[in-house]
């Protein structure tokens, strides 16, 4: 399976003390890769808003591997993993330009409506643009 790409400059004040990336500014990356795929099959969050449903963030599991630092080109890599309940979950990693991996990521994202009723089943609008996603996905 593939994932989506997504182009990522570490900029200078996203350096902490230690000279590297802070750790806190990997999460916004992960969120411009979710919303990057996201967003080409309508389902980015003010997407899904328009539909009807909110997806928040339920989980997030970050393992850190190596530092980015200052000016370093990123590459945050996304995809979504198949799950039988109401919720969308990313899988991402962020390589460097010579494809090693920095970071490994899955956020889940359960599903509600407006109103922030938890949906138990995925609405049939969210599943047939899902499964367009992970079509894509699937495609060499």
């Amino acid at each position: 399976m593939k994932y989506h790409e997504t182009p990522i400059s570490v900029r200078f004040n996203e350096v902490d003390a230690y000279r590297v990336a802070w750790h806190g500014h990997y999460v916004a990356w992960l969120e411009s890769g979710r919303l990057g795929l996201a967003g080409m099959f309508g389902l980015d969050a003010f997407q899904l808003a328009e539909l009807g449903y909110l997806g928040p963030v339920v989980n997030l599991e970050i393992k850190y591997l190596r530092p980015a630092r200052f000016n370093d080109k990123l590459t945050v890599k996304t995809r979504v993993a198949p799950t039988d309940s109401a919720t969308l979950i990313f899988e991402s990693i962020i390589v460097d330009g010579n494809g090693t991996k920095l970071a490994s990521a899955l956020t889940t994202h359960a599903l509600t409506d407006l109103n922030g009723v938890l949906q138990f089943q995925l609405p049939a609008v969210v599943a047939e643009r899902l499964a367009r996603m992970r079509t894509w996905l699937e495609q060499p």
